[in-house]
């Protein structure tokens, strides 16, 4: 995918090119644009064209029927239609990794984070400020300056975050039924530490039950905690100490995570935690879904718990730990990109500007088409129509948080139908780091990188889900990054922040 688009081929393209018009669907967050200036760039106006955008999810029986619903609206847009190519997780780092090192068109890609970093120092995505201009007039509507902000790579837009919860904030989901048959009061919880009289109870009088497990299945017990207290700047390689000051420090070497990970290990050593925690794959919402687990501390966001609820079939009482915060991190981490072998960007961009301004458009997507993948049960909720369920919906992948605008989407029937309404009231009130729009370039200790990697691999999961004792192996896990050269990466990115701050006024 190195083969960019030609200079002349651009300029050819965006001579025989309308300007794209926008989607009339609308919410208050995507401002109405007129029917004139929507159809005036619609069939005839523009060339045909195909438009392929590329993600990760699982297999969905009726992606090509989706996709056809799609065209429609696309081709009477933009006069485009749509191929929806969909990439099973596993293979996904593997695969678009040949996809843009090679020929193959590519038009919109998922991208975030440490991939999103590589393909723009490969120049592998294209740079968007012009295109947003020209024809992505209702994403700049719809995304504040800050958020787009954050996406920049020397002073350049590479790529466009879906809208969905870009603050988080640490929790705690504990299984109801058991809660009530112990009378335990989740809300005396206000620090980690609340939590032990809980896990005690659990482990003492339900010896099958494991009382904390795992966020994610290579994510440590403690992981949201460490992600939503500090601004790991994109790698935890050196994070700011404080959210509202720009000084770079070793995480690892700070009081706050010697404590979380000295609380870990007490409740390992108490048997809250599952021994093999620090290799095991399971989760805790594997745990609570088999009725061997208890609790688990999650990531926040409005409608975490009822989300959860649904994956275990259980009833859970959450407890928040501590306010909501964004980072850069929080926002670049789920993107769409153009990559520089789009046959047409203008017309990927058009496209990307219809899945944040259409709301048909992004519900099929979204959720499928109405009447066989869903019906709608209120002004706002669906459900799945008679007959259908999880089991056997030929489009069910509950992916809206990836592309697009989410806060167009219909909230699912379990749900509050205010949903995205209390979204962006979330991301709006949200401690904002101040480092937010700051953009590590890891290139320059690349080599110092690798070799730290191979530390953080050797002590991080055994530390942060309490298999190793910190009193012993902290002391090692920090002179072991020295010697790899954490302070030399450290020192790189504090250099790289300040020159951001001082060219920004920060």
């Amino acid at each position: 995918m190195r083969n960019r688009v030609s200079i002349l081929l651009l300029i050819m393209t965006m001579l025989t090119t309308l300007l794209a018009g926008c989607g009339k669907e609308s919410n208050p967050a995507a401002p109405v644009v007129g029917e004139e200036e929507a159809t005036d760039s619609g069939e005839g106006k523009l060339a045909p064209y195909e438009v392929k955008l590329v993600f990760y999810g699982p297999a969905q029986k009726d992606l090509e029927l989706v996709e056809q619903e799609m065209s429609k609206i696309t081709l009477e847009k933009i006069n485009a239609t749509v191929k929806l190519e969909r990439i099973e997780p596993a293979a996904w780092d593997q695969q678009t990794i040949l996809m843009l090192t090679g020929n193959e068109q590519v038009d919109l890609i998922v991208t975030g984070n440490t991939a999103f970093s590589r393909q723009v120092a490969q120049k592998q995505l294209l740079p968007l400020d012009e295109l947003l201009k020209s024809h992505g007039q209702d994403i700049l509507k719809v995304l504040q300056p800050e958020i787009l902000e954050a996406t920049k790579v020397d002073g350049q837009i590479f790529a466009i975050p879906s809208i969905r919860d870009f603050a988080a904030n640490a929790n705690v989901m504990m299984r109801k039924d058991l809660l009530d048959k112990y009378n335990l009061d989740a809300s005396t919880i206000k620090t980690l530490d609340d939590l032990d009289p809980f896990l005690e109870t659990i482990k003492k009088n339900e010896p099958t039950i494991t009382p904390l497990g795992k966020p994610g299945a290579a994510a440590p017990i403690i992981n949201r905690v460490l992600e939503t207290n500090w601004d790991v700047l994109g790698d935890y390689i050196g994070v700011l100490e404080k959210i509202d000051g720009l000084k770079v420090v070793n995480l690892f070497e700070t009081p706050e995570y010697e404590k979380l990970i000295k609380t870990v290990r007490r409740w390992y050593e108490a048997g809250y935690i599952s021994k093999d925690a620090a290799t095991s794959k399971e989760t805790a919402v594997d745990l609570i879904k088999a009725n061997i687990g208890f609790g688990v501390i999650q990531k926040g966001k409005p409608g975490a718990l009822a989300q959860t609820e649904q994956r275990v079939n259980t009833k859970l009482e959450l407890i928040n730990l501590g306010k909501q915060m964004t980072s850069t991190t929080n926002i670049t981490a789920i993107m769409l990109g153009i990559p520089t072998n789009s046959k047409n960007p203008e017309r990927a961009m058009m496209f990307l500007n219809l899945l944040n301004s259409d709301r048909d458009l992004i519900n099929l997507l979204d959720w499928g088409i109405e009447g066989k993948h869903y019906v709608k049960v209120g002004e706002k909720s669906i459900d799945f129509p008679p007959g259908v369920d999880a089991t056997n919906s030929g489009f069910n992948m509950r992916q809206g948080w990836m592309y697009g605008n989410q806060l167009l989407s219909h909230t699912w029937v379990t749900d509050n139908p205010n949903l995205w309404e209390e979204m962006d009231q979330y991301n709006r009130e949200s401690t904002k780091s101040a480092a937010l729009g700051f953009s590590y370039n890891p290139s320059p200790v690349k080599t110092e990188l690798a070799a730290i990697t191979n530390v953080v691999r050797q002590f991080q999961s055994g530390l942060e889900n309490g298999a190793l004792d910190p009193e012993v192996n902290l002391p090692k896990f920090n002179a072991a990054l020295r010697a790899a050269g954490i302070d030399k990466v450290i020192a790189e990115k504090q250099k790289q922040l300040n020159e951001w701050a001082e060219k920004n006024n920060k």
